[in-house]
């Protein structure tokens, strides 16, 4: 028992260390990465694959991301998802294409948590509401509310990789990203 308590203590206090050290000290206040994005439903045939018993193909999309960190809790991010391939359904049988559109979004951020692998390494979860653009191919621009989420691995003060996981309400497109950049 005691020895279960000592870990829970140092578990503690590696996570109030880990708290209080940051980036944003050393005036790292940018990200820039560059991954890639799977999106698993498409908005505009969404009333058809309900109705219908469809498999969606994933389409995949480049992804350039940017976050300012103006605080140590506190990120803005902005992204560009730019598909590589079209969207997909097998619908009884037969594979049905469809354009996808880019998709450009800005939104708020906040550090949930954090904790320390080792002297030069942690990782922290940031979580938030963002909001996508969507350039539709009758070339109308779609707004759509977004809640994503992302673990970033550190490592030094500069090199970064993620995974992390969006839902955009309305368009019911479910979205998982990952990649890696650099803090600056």
């Amino acid at each position: 028992m005691k020895s279960i308590l000592t870990t829970i203590a140092l578990l503690c206090a590696a996570l109030l260390h880990s708290q209080t050290t940051d980036t944003t000290e050393h005036k790292d206040h940018f990200e820039l990465s560059f991954g890639r994005s799977l999106l698993f439903i498409s908005n505009s045939q969404q009333v058809d694959v309900r109705k219908e018993a469809a498999v969606v193909v994933p389409t995949t999309a480049i992804l350039f991301f940017a976050e300012f960190r103006p605080t140590r809790m506190l990120r803005v991010p902005a992204f560009f998802a730019l598909p590589t391939e079209s969207k997909q359904f097998l619908i009884d049988g037969e594979l049905t294409n469809e354009k996808a559109s880019p998709t450009l979004g800005v939104g708020l951020t906040y550090k949930l948590f954090q904790f320390r692998i080792d002297d030069r390494s942690k990782v922290e979860f940031e979580a938030g509401p963002l909001s996508s653009f969507l350039f539709d191919t009758n070339k109308k621009i779609i707004a759509a509310p977004i809640l994503a989420g992302r673990f970033r691995i550190m490592r030094d003060r500069n090199f970064v990789m993620y995974v992390g996981a969006s839902y955009s309400f309305g368009l019911n497109v479910l979205g998982m990203l990952y990649g890696t950049g650099s803090v600056f």
